[in-house]
Parts: structure tokens; sequence; C-alpha cells
């Protein structure tokens, strides 16, 4: 029995759809189950490194062993946790090429009389807090390689309004205006940013919503789906760019209007 056929995804196996990581190192946050978890078994399909990130201990440890990976407890709104992850990464495996900024967290709570500060405050830490962080931490030692390339995981509540989850809506759509932003920043130095926006997708944050996506019969996009969007979006050479993932339609970048610019002035 191969270490696919038993669950385990030895980083040697089973290249993904010729995508070839071999040399390359990862950091998937979020990474104990759900999106996290598929994208660091396809990661190390494709042949990188992996180390796995989450507060889950348990489930993180089974995933490091799935991917013959290392697994750190990471809480990504702590800027000093991600800077220990990334230096615990270097030790591990000498460099940093990737870094799957996955890591996110339901809402639970509204503007109004259901507001609660302790879940906003831990919703914006884990959803953009853990991006800039993550961002923040990673970037020397991408530099420090030369390059490589950064994706965050947004949401289709990133490209699109949500009125029954409005501050998710609003922590989700600052990372997709991150990826537009630090992309063609970053583009000079060599590191590629971009997004990943999936729909509902196969993860504890629809846990809640599972009953009401039956009765609308609305599918439930696998987590595999998400992470091939990943590596197609490491294998590439985009930037800056923001995936939607859709049931029923094929993942591609979605393409924002222009924001009209100053008219001219009228005979000129």
């Amino acid at each position: 029995m191969t270490a696919a056929e038993s669950g385990s995804v030895a980083p040697w196996e089973e290249q993904k759809d010729g995508v070839s990581l071999q040399g390359k190192v990862a950091i998937v946050t979020g990474a104990a189950s759900g999106l996290g978890r598929a994208s660091a078994l396809a990661l190390a399909r494709a042949g990188a490194r992996v180390v796995v990130a989450d507060l889950d201990a348990q489930g993180g440890r089974e995933v490091a062993d799935m991917v013959d990976g290392h697994f750190r407890a990471c809480d990504v709104s702590d800027l000093d946790a991600n800077r220990a992850l990334v230096e615990f990464t270097q030790e591990r495996y000498g460099g940093v090429d990737i870094a799957l900024l996955n890591a996110g967290v339901a809402t639970g709570c509204g503007v109004g009389e259901d507001f609660d500060l302790v879940r906003y405050r831990r919703a914006m830490g884990a959803n953009l807090d853990g991006v800039v962080f993550g961002t923040h931490a990673v970037l020397p030692a991408l530099r420090a390689r030369g390059g490589g390339s950064i994706v965050a995981t947004a949401s289709l509540a990133g490209l699109a309004a949500v009125p029954l989850d409005p501050l998710y809506g609003a922590n989700k759509h600052a990372v997709v205006g991150l990826a537009r932003s630090l992309g063609p920043a970053l583009a000079p130095e060599n590191v590629r940013f971009n997004a990943v926006c999936p729909g509902f997708a196969e993860s504890r944050i629809i846990d809640p919503l599972r009953g009401m996506l039956s009765e609308q019969g609305l599918p439930v996009i696998p987590a595999e789906v998400v992470a091939d969007t990943v590596l197609r979006i490491v294998a590439g050479d985009g930037t800056g760019e923001c995936w939607f993932i859709q049931a029923g339609r094929e993942p591609e970048p979605f393409r924002f209007r222009n924001v009209p610019g100053p008219a001219k002035p009228v005979g000129v």
C-alpha cells in the first residue's frame, strides 16, 4: 500500500497535475482541517516540504504526519507567533518559498444589538490580522530566497455583499484589497501575492449553515477544489489576483471593473 492509499501523502509521491514544487518549502496556517488541510496535502503531493500551523494541536500533528512535515502551534492573530512560525520553518528547512495564509473563523455577531467585542476582535484578528501579520513575518524569508509566493484565503464574501454577516464580509473584502494592492507593490522583489475566494466550501466555518445550504439545494465546494486552485496560483506567474471558486464554474481570477478616473474638463 502506498502512502497515498493509506491516507498519507509523502511529498515525493503523486505530483499533482504535473505541478512540481520539489525543493520548495511551504507554510500553511489553519492547516489542521478543511481548506488548509487539503491544501497542505496538495502542496506535499507536488513535492513541497510543509510546515502545518494551527491552534488545533491534535489535528495539526495528524496532518503534519500525513505530509511528512512539521507541526507548529500558532495563533495567527499574534504578530510574535507569526514571526516564530517563520523562524521555526527556517530552522527546520532552511528557508521559506510559499506561504498559504489560510487560518480564519466565522464572525458570530453583527453590528447591532448582537455586537460582541470579543467575537469581533477574534474574527478580525484571525481573518485580517492573520494575513497582515503573516505577510509581514514571511517577507524577509521570501526575500532571502530571491522571491516566493503568498496566497491568502479570502472568500466570495470578499467579492460580494454579505448582508447576513457584514463583519465577515468586511474582513474578507479587506483581504481582497490587500491582495490587489500588495501584488503590484511586491512584484519588483519577485514576491507574488494573490488571494483565493471560495464560495461555500467544505470547512468548519460552514457547519452552522449546512442545513440551510441543503434546504436551498446549494452545493458545498469540496476542499480539494480549493486546494487545486491554490496549486494553480502558486505554480503560475500572476500577482494581485483574486481567484473566485464557485460550484459549477471553472476557478479563475475575478475581473474587477476599472474605477472611473477624473473626468476631463469640457473642451480639453
